[in-house]
């Protein structure tokens, strides 16, 4: 069966707002138990988890934001964005909802980086993190595929391609990275096309997306971080995303020990989006067995 859609004029409804460094930052909450921090990817929001929000509201305490120059948060002109800096983003928002236990992490994307430094920091004791589970992202540099408008946003002209930046050219960039059967509706597209464009989120694009250079700077310490035993970890990845796919998942499986691996056959970029029940069945499958070494699976959808 389906899950449930929250169209994104209710998603917005919903959320609330407090101060991260004097910005103003969108976040959401729903649900009782253990705290589920999910962490959305490049170049969209929170509004990406809308199909898997109630049903693991319904097991845990959720806890989403736009992070800093995405969605319906701030996003300042003159600002350096970096992934260190949502890091600490990410446990300002914890500190602000007196989150004082160790949280779970489901990250995609541009999240996954994010992530990966909250997972350091777990190591270092500066952080509690009980789990991750990653979606499709650039955990590994060296097997990122960047697209080419992200080539051209990383260009000394990034600033002018950024302004020009339409709704046509996200359809065109965000539909080549989705399975061939998974394809967004025009109304999805349009409410991507919203969260971009809030608060003339185009003229900043060009600074988002200094990421893919920080990753390949940081590579040591993030990859050092899933190599590092303590915490249960998975990756769930859609094998047909052009990005980060199954190459990135077959990296993974080369350098992090005892691998746990789940492969959705004909899933693109967006697995959280293209097949939400496949995504929630195998994550909590992986909640309730976290710490069991399981063989590498594939899903067909």
């Amino acid at each position: 069966m389906p899950l449930a859609e929250i169209p994104l004029c209710v998603w917005r409804t919903r959320g609330l707002n407090f101060s991260f460094r004097g910005q103003s930052i969108r976040y959401w909450t729903a649900g009782q138990g253990e705290p589920l921090l999910l962490i959305h990817g490049f170049p969209t929001a929170s509004w990406d988890w809308h199909y898997l929000w109630a049903p693991l509201a319904q097991r845990f305490r959720l806890i989403a934001c736009d992070m800093l120059g995405f969605g319906d948060s701030a996003k300042p002109v003159h600002h350096d964005y970096s992934l260190i800096e949502q890091a600490d983003l990410q446990q300002a928002l914890l500190a602000h909802l007196q989150v004082d236990q160790p949280v779970h992490l489901l990250a995609h994307d541009y999240g996954d980086s994010v992530a990966q430094e909250l997972l350091a920091r777990h190591h270092e004791e500066r952080a509690q993190i009980a789990s991750c589970v990653f979606l499709n992202g650039g955990l590994f540099p060296e097997r990122h595929r960047a697209l080419l408008i992200q080539k051209l946003l990383l260009s000394r002209l990034g600033w002018l391609v950024g302004r020009s930046f339409g709704r046509d050219d996200l359809v065109r960039h965000v539909t080549q990275v989705y399975g061939p059967c998974t394809h967004p509706s025009e109304s999805a597209l349009d409410d991507y096309w919203s969260l971009v464009a809030s608060n003339q989120g185009t003229r900043i694009l060009h600074k988002l997306v200094s990421y893919v250079s920080e990753r390949v700077a940081h590579r040591e310490r993030w990859v050092g971080a899933l190599q590092q035993e303590g915490v249960p970890l998975r990756f769930i990845n859609g094998a047909v995303d052009p990005v980060s796919g199954v190459h990135m998942l077959e990296r993974y499986q080369e350098l992090v020990p005892h691998p746990d691996t789940v492969l959705l056959q004909g899933i693109g970029h967006y697995p959280h989006t293209e097949s939400p029940v496949q995504v929630l069945r195998h994550y909590l499958a992986f909640r309730e067995h976290p710490m069991a070494q399981l063989p590498q699976k594939i899903a067909w959808s």
